[in-house]
């Protein structure tokens, strides 16, 4: 016969407290963390007004109730849409991932912390406004800015040693987390109402990762992380509000999330929570692909002028890869849709080799089309190098190596172009802001006129001006 359980109710689980100890307490003063906060700010903008050309994003939002809106809400960049801020942290999430070209983040578990943003800047403008409305003061930027930095660390220090993808699940549970828990920090939550709100996070059903993978793989995977961070406000709202937490959600018997979700195991931290995330994160700059082949797509590019002209020669296509990218993206077979596209290293690879670029058109019906891209792909192999393997988790290199080389009939071949860190990483950020505020400067000729342009980038790519504007004011610069 069995003991009966305990009903005493336990402390928090220590994970619980080390989040909210660290989003309460701990003070941002990194200024690499804050500048490149900022540029991953007009970065993560950036990408969600591209993917504005694209109804099937478009689709998605906007209020629930067609002509809804919100006095004081949150509005949408890009847009005329202002919504309550858990509508409208779904609309900013939706679209800022939707092209796969937001920042990133690999480790044992691999993300996007930029997703968070969704959350937070919805949150921060539609307090900043009622206070104003109120005769307060606003939020300033700074608190976006923090609110970023404190977001990535949550999400990626977690994803560090946890893999939650080996057991099905999806990243974006990362993000629900990370942005309950600074959400709940930004509308004001003590310290005990925070820990409820991860709680909450936590206990909340999980993403799988079904449509990320053949032969599911489908568009949700462009709005799950949206879903994921308006669910945090919600959650967070509802803290606010006084609903209880769970304090052993992730380690009570049976019922908690290590027993139902991570195979009895706890989670386990590499370092403790700092500004460690944002410091080393991973921009999309040159390629709207997932982040395990930007290396192989800069390799084709460099190959792009041997092989234009000879494709009917070539004879096999060796990618030497690492192993996150084998079980990820190395695809055979047909791609059903966009989402397949841009999650198949061989597709990626091969649109650089023939044409010489890699744009989120290249994933769309009218290109994909072209016999000459399936034809390739089946001389594509995949071969795992296990160094690139290894380095890709030391925490001193991450890197994300990819090789390409190229075979053909006559005997000849290619030099193996060998790529080990993308132009967004860490170790070529001198090299690769350049190149992200020129990315930005195009995503904003996409959508605004040249004064408001000109405008915006004034603001965003001045760091003192920028933390100290409030922040409807610098959304109200978006507002089409």
């Amino acid at each position: 016969m069995s003991a009966p359980q305990s009903n005493v109710r336990p402390a928090p689980d220590e994970v619980l407290v080390d989040i909210a100890r660290y989003v309460d307490q701990f003070p941002i003063d990194s200024q690499e963390a804050l500048t490149t906060a900022r540029n991953c700010l007009i970065d993560t903008l950036g990408c969600g007004l591209e993917a504005l050309s694209y109804p099937a994003c478009t689709k998605l939002m906007g209020p629930i109730v067609p002509g809804t809106i919100v006095p004081h809400g949150a509005k949408v960049p890009g847009t005329q849409f202002q919504l309550d801020p858990v509508h409208a942290a779904f609309n900013i999430g939706c679209m800022i991932r939707w092209l796969d070209f937001n920042d990133t983040w690999l480790a044992a578990e691999w993300g996007h912390p930029s997703d968070n943003l969704g959350g937070i800047l919805a949150t921060a403008d539609w307090l900043s406004r009622n206070q104003v409305a109120a005769g307060k003061a606003p939020l300033t930027m700074r608190t976006v800015l923090e609110g970023m930095i404190k977001a990535h660390e949550i999400q990626g220090i977690l994803a560090l040693e946890n893999s939650f993808n080996r057991v099905g699940l999806d990243h974006v549970l990362l993000v629900k987390v990370a942005s309950t828990a600074v959400v709940a920090k930004m509308l004001g939550l003590s310290f005990d109402e925070i820990v409820n709100a991860v709680s909450l996070a936590w206990v909340d059903g999980q993403s799988l990762r079904t449509y990320r993978h053949a032969p599911n793989t489908g568009s949700r995977k462009s709005w799950a992380a949206g879903d994921a961070t308006s669910r945090a406000v919600r959650l967070a709202l509802m803290a606010q509000k006084g609903e209880m937490g769970y304090p052993s959600v992730l380690t009570a018997k049976t019922w908690g999330f290590y027993d139902v979700l991570f195979k009895g195991q706890p989670f386990k931290f590499q370092r403790p929570y700092g500004s460690y995330v944002m410091e080393n994160v991973l921009f999309k700059i040159s390629f709207p692909a997932e982040f395990h082949a930007q290396t192989a797509v800069e390799c084709a590019l460099k190959l792009h002028d041997q092989v234009k002209n000879r494709l009917d020669q070539v004879e096999r296509v060796v990618i030497t890869t690492h192993e996150s990218a084998i079980r990820i993206i190395d695809k055979k077979g047909p791609l059903n849709n966009p989402a397949d596209r841009d999650h198949c290293i061989q597709y990626m690879s091969a649109i650089g080799l023939i044409f010489g670029r890699l744009t989120a058109a290249d994933y769309e019906d009218s290109i994909a089309s072209d016999p000459r891209i399936d034809v390739l792909r089946d001389k594509m192999t995949c071969v795992e190098n296990a160094d690139y393997s290894k380095d890709y988790l030391d925490p001193s290199k991450r890197s994300i190596a990819n090789a390409i080389q190229i075979f053909f009939k006559d005997g000849t071949q290619t030099e193996n172009v060998v790529v080990e860190y993308p132009i967004g990483h860490r170790r070529r950020r001198a090299e690769g802001i350049p190149h992200l505020e020129a990315k930005f400067r195009t995503n904003l000729a996409r959508r605004f006129p040249v004064r408001q342009q000109q405008a915006i980038l004034a603001l965003a790519l001045d760091q003192a001006r920028l933390e100290h504007t409030p922040v409807h004011e610098f959304v109200d610069l978006f507002v089409i």
